[in-house]
């Protein structure tokens, strides 16, 4: 999962600038939802869910798949993919705040110093975005909206009480983000279909077949059966690979706020989800 996440924001930066966003997105869901159809029918798992949980089920892919696929494929064309991957996995640090704040998590004072890293680093990275010539801050806006978005989430899955199977409820939460991704490609980028490249085409089936149908199903298993701290060094390598696989692969610029941003991201996912050391 870490890997295909780190490398898919130099692939989803190279994709969208070869087909348009919201269409690129709705075409790799849709092939995620196949994969996952497939599996479910192959190891005959239930496709129903109770009238009961679909307002559960709402509010888990509002937050969890439709504002955090939407908002960050379409803010892709205006920010490094390197930058975006950063914005992006401050996510663990808005999850750590809310359960804290809302939901009464107890937070070490090294978290808190954590969160103030991962502040820092956004200051940074909003700085420079407003502070360069041409430079689209609003882009970079949206991918933190949509992180905090991802973050209440991923607070919620984890306290969700759904006696369904995750594979289940995973192909319910991609279909209905398909088809608000398909209603919104119609909508505003039919006037700019055409047939996909190589390139749009190989990026495509690599959102579809590994990011959508292979590790958002794995994130949908941690969330929900696992303890933030199961997964910390996985969180905490995606942003890194997010911005050095971009800056190898696509050439992409870094500068002093890039490389101060990542270094204190991972500081702060580390205070954050690092185990603490048993006493005694």
């Amino acid at each position: 999962m870490t890997l295909i996440w780190g490398v898919n924001w130099p692939v989803m930066k190279l994709g969208v600038m070869h087909f348009p966003p919201l269409s690129f997105r709705a075409l790799s869901m849709w092939i995620g939802v196949a994969v996952v159809l497939v599996v479910l029918r192959l190891q005959n798992q239930p496709l129903g869910i109770a009238r009961a949980h679909w307002g559960t089920l709402a509010r888990l892919t509002l937050f969890n798949m439709v504002i955090w696929h939407c908002l960050v494929i379409v803010a892709m064309p205006m920010v490094s993919s390197g930058r975006a991957a950063i914005l992006g996995y401050t996510m663990p640090i808005f999850s750590a705040v809310l359960g804290s704040l809302v939901w009464r998590d107890r937070l070490v004072g090294r978290a808190w110093c954590g969160v103030g890293a991962a502040f820092l680093g956004v200051l940074l990275l909003l700085w420079h975005e407003f502070g360069a010539l041409g430079s689209r801050p609003t882009g970079a806006l949206m991918i933190l909206f949509a992180a905090f978005c991802w973050a209440i989430g991923t607070q919620m899955m984890r306290r969700a009480a759904m006696p369904v199977p995750v594979l289940t409820m995973a192909f319910w939460m991609m279909l209905v983000t398909a088809l608000v991704l398909s209603l919104g490609a119609f909508t505003l980028e039919r006037a700019q279909w055409q047939r996909p490249d190589d390139v749009a085409l190989g990026t495509i089936l690599f959102n579809g077949l590994l990011v959508v149908g292979f590790a958002q199903v794995v994130w949908f298993v941690l969330a929900r059966s696992l303890p933030p701290v199961a997964s910390t060094l996985s969180v905490m390598f995606i942003p890194v690979l997010g911005v050095f696989s971009g800056a190898w692969w696509l050439g992409e610029v870094l500068h002093w706020q890039d490389w101060t941003a990542v270094g204190l991201m991972v500081l702060a996912i580390a205070s954050v989800l690092w185990p603490a050391r048993k006493a005694g």
